[in-house]
């Protein structure tokens, strides 16, 4: 049968209307798509990238690190500083400590209208030094001693800091909990363990609005789907310009691509694709001519296997050293990400200024399987005739995890699995969804030997939460603190207590170094390689500038617009 003129403009146009680019090209609604899934909407006790990213679409802190890596102010009024005279060091009990003047936003309110004041502050300061809640940022709230304020001027807040540290107003990851909501659940639950974030709203009735402080609130939360967002119509800043934002979990990252193209989804965040599938992608969209940009900007976000310290395996340093050895990290980036993407060294990053590559430093291990081997050797792990290594009858196998669905890290583990294979580690990778991996595994320390996944940090950050022995989560502490590995060395404990109360830029300098050398010494962690921070955007999209820290793109939502 003939198809008429209209009829065929009939479908000419409907195809264009049905579009990926005609669908998105409005400020009705945004599709997002994220590999990974939440471990908690709970600020205190989040941990995840994807967590933070949420996070910064429905609730702000006192200061922000904005897209610039500058520090700027966001619920407060301004940044107090001893050269403004709103903060001053004072010496009480003859220790030196900082009092600071905070005062919030005339306008700040939570999502029901309710006034964000310095009670929320307060209750957040005292819900994070519970031993029951396992927060991850906890040393965040463990810097400020005390919260004091006169109920008649609600929003100015005295904060006595615990010592004179020279960060003391970069408290970015300071969240206000609301307390008119959340202290009922934490009078009732607190004394349990685990018992408030398992209770809190954010966990049990996520969509309640009293609960955020930003441009968007939940209107909609289906665990392992999607979450929907919405305007906050009490939110302190210009309106947020896109009406709804709908953000899917898709953990398969080659089904993430196909959503993209087929405009099931409109946008892929930072926690998206990988960086191999974004080089592909970036030529296919401009040889295809699509209607999307894939940008790439370099990150202090840092790829790595943290290792379990408790595994008698890897107590052993001449084992460590061997793994590191083993790994052509070279040949790794080249292959996997075209060489945009660098061979790590060590925790930080080149855009970080404490960051050192010299030698005279840090230890660098360059690949070497003779290395590697004759290390193994050292250690009593021989070859059987299987080509695997054994000591004592007993076989040299270690356990890989990572997040599922992940293509990048599932090739990288492979990779890894092949390398080590050749020195005789038997290596056996059994990942996890990445839910259960962040918030179960990782944070309570239950893998056998490595997991694989990354750290994303802002410049100039003292590493206390990953590497001081009091930040190794456990039970007693409620699973709080972010040293998964178990590393304990009391050098460490010294310098990141240093770092905190050194004013002198240049000492701080000197100080970062010595703990860069002390890592790459022991080995708590295998460095993999510094990432790049990968978004896919639609044609039409503005406003959106990936930061490449640990504050993200969503800091600035309320400004995307079509």
């Amino acid at each position: 049968m003939k198809m008429t003129f209209w009829a065929l403009v009939g479908c000419l146009v409907l195809s264009f209307l049905n579009s990926p680019a005609a669908l998105a090209l409005n400020n009705d609604e945004l599709k997002m798509g994220s590999s990974q899934e939440y471990d908690s909407l709970n600020p205190l006790v989040m941990s995840s990238m994807i967590s933070t990213t949420l996070h910064r679409m429905t609730n702000r802190s006192l200061v922000n690190l904005d897209a610039d890596s500058h520090w700027v102010a966001q619920l407060a009024k301004e940044i107090p500083t001893l050269e403004n005279g709103k903060a001053k060091i004072v010496e009480i009990g003859g220790k030196k400590k900082i009092i600071a003047q905070w005062e919030i936003l005339d306008n700040a309110k939570w999502g029901d209208g309710n006034p964000l004041t310095c009670a929320d502050f307060a209750f957040a300061l005292k819900v994070a030094a519970s031993p029951n809640v396992s927060v991850g940022e906890k040393e965040t709230y463990t810097q400020v001693e005390k919260i004091d304020f006169d109920p008649k001027t609600p929003k100015k807040c005295t904060f006595t800091y615990e010592k004179a540290r020279w960060d003391f107003n970069r408290l970015g990851q300071f969240f206000p909990l609301p307390k008119h909501l959340e202290e009922p659940v934490f009078e009732k639950y607190g004394k349990e363990k685990e018992g408030y974030e398992k209770n809190s709203l954010y966990t049990k009735s996520p969509t309640t609005p009293g609960l955020f402080v930003g441009p968007y609130v939940y209107s909609e939360v289906k665990l392992g789907s999607h979450v929907t967002l919405t305007p906050n119509p009490y939110f302190y800043g210009p309106p947020a310009k896109i009406k709804k934002i709908i953000l899917k979990f898709i953990s398969n990252t080659g089904t993430m691509e196909a959503n993209l193209v087929s405009g099931t989804i409109d946008m892929i965040t930072t926690t998206g694709l990988k960086f191999d599938q974004a080089v592909t992608l970036d030529k296919k969209i401009q040889a295809q001519k699509l209607p999307y940009q894939v940008v790439f900007v370099p990150s202090v976000t840092y790829e790595h296997i943290d290792l379990n310290l408790n595994n008698p395996i890897l107590k052993d340093l001449r084992v460590r050293k061997a793994l590191v050895h083993a790994v052509n990290r070279e040949e790794l980036v080249k292959s996997l990400f075209d060489g945009k993407q660098q061979a790590a060294l060590h925790f930080m990053t080149p855009k970080d200024p404490w960051y050192t590559a010299d030698p005279k430093y840090v230890a660098i291990y360059r690949y070497s399987r003779r290395e590697a081997q004759k290390l193994l050797d050292e250690a009593g792990w021989k070859v059987g005739a299987d080509g695997y290594r054994f000591k004592d009858g007993k076989k040299l196998s270690l356990e890989i995890n990572t997040t599922a669905g992940d293509k990048t890290r599932e090739t990288v583990e492979s990779y890894l699995q092949e390398q080590w294979k050749q020195i005789g580690i038997d290596v056996q990778i059994k990942n996890e969804v990445a839910r259960t991996f962040f918030s179960e595994t990782t944070r309570k320390r239950k893998f056998s030997a490595m997991s694989l996944f990354a750290w994303v940090s802002s410049p100039e950050n003292n590493p206390r939460s990953t590497y001081a022995s009091a930040a190794i989560p456990t039970s007693k502490n409620g699973w709080s603190g972010q040293n998964y590995t178990s590393w304990t060395n009391p050098k460490v404990d010294q310098i990141v207590d240093q770092l905190d109360i050194e004013f002198n830029a240049k000492k701080r300098v000197e100080l970062a170094w010595e703990l860069q050398k002390l890592y790459t010494e022991e080995i708590p962690v295998l460095p993999m390689y510094y990432r790049s921070d990968i978004a896919v955007l639609p044609a039409g999209l503005k406003n959106v500038r990936l930061t490449g820290h640990q504050f993200p793109e969503t800091n600035e939502v309320e400004k995307w617009s079509f």
